[in-house]
């Protein structure tokens, strides 16, 4: 249980900020991701930005995809794929695919949205049964901190958060991002300027436990992860920014 909660809010923290006005991302952004479990490499996971469209709107299509390579397939294997379809107008999400193999724990469910009718439908293939769900104003796991990115921060004092309703599952979470300050930290591109936050989801039947969480976003337009450290019971875990394309801004470096 609690390998499953970080990769979900792994996916949570990889995905958050931007300006309505001028997205901070846009089809065919890409990034990709190294997971390292102390020194050993732990894994990969991708975002990626698409677009779609169904017989009334056109959509972005959100693609969040985790994995693990060499020694850690032999202790927790993971191979997990998050879609999300949202429409480009409302913001409002339409449809969620959630397609899990962790460690032999296997999931595929479906959320489709009706934000007008305040219900959402959750179909589990594995257990082949669809269940219906009061909403109201809910993002899912995907589309919560892409449109999230649409924060100023700026705004932001420090220890002052940004707030979201997450449906996940059959759930609503509250969620929060909150604000720890500028920080320039190296990478392997050079030095970035970085908002330091950390995520926190109320617990409920899926967060039971709260994981100790840090995340830095570049402080540009393009407002994006790069980098997250996870302290664990046994270990930590530091997930960095490993290659880019097709940001919607330039990226600056600091020399």
């Amino acid at each position: 249980m609690k390998k499953r909660i970080f990769f979900l809010m792994l996916i949570c923290s990889m995905t958050v900020f931007s300006q309505r006005d001028k997205e901070a991302f846009q089809s065919g952004e890409w990034l990709k991701y190294r997971i390292h479990y102390g020194f050993v490499n732990a894994g990969y996971a991708t975002l990626k930005v698409d677009e779609a469209a169904d017989e009334q709107n056109e959509l972005f299509h959100f693609v969040g995809k985790g994995w693990t390579v060499g020694i850690t397939n032999l202790f927790f294997k993971v191979r997990d794929t998050y879609e999300s379809f949202v429409d480009k107008e409302s913001r409002h999400p339409k449809h969620f695919k959630r397609r899990v193999n962790e460690g032999g724990y296997k999931i595929r469910r479906d959320i489709y949205f009706y934000p007008e009718e305040k219900i959402a439908k959750v179909e589990d293939h594995k257990k082949k049964t669809i269940q219906e769900v009061t909403i109201s104003k809910v993002q899912d796991l995907l589309s919560s901190f892409y449109l999230l990115r649409n924060s100023d921060v700026e705004q932001l004092q420090i220890g002052e958060s940004l707030h979201l309703d997450l449906f996940f599952d059959s759930e609503t979470y509250p969620f929060k991002l909150i604000y720890l300050g500028k920080e320039v930290i190296s990478t392997k591109f050079g030095k970035v300027a970085c908002y330091k936050m950390r995520p926190s989801v109320q617990s409920g039947r899926v967060f039971k436990e709260k994981e100790s969480l840090t995340l830095w976003i570049s402080s540009d337009k393009n407002k994006i992860p790069i980098r997250i450290k996870a302290s664990l019971k046994v270990g930590s875990i530091k997930v960095d920014l490993k290659q880019y394309k097709g940001l919607s801004h330039p990226f600056p470096i600091i020399l």
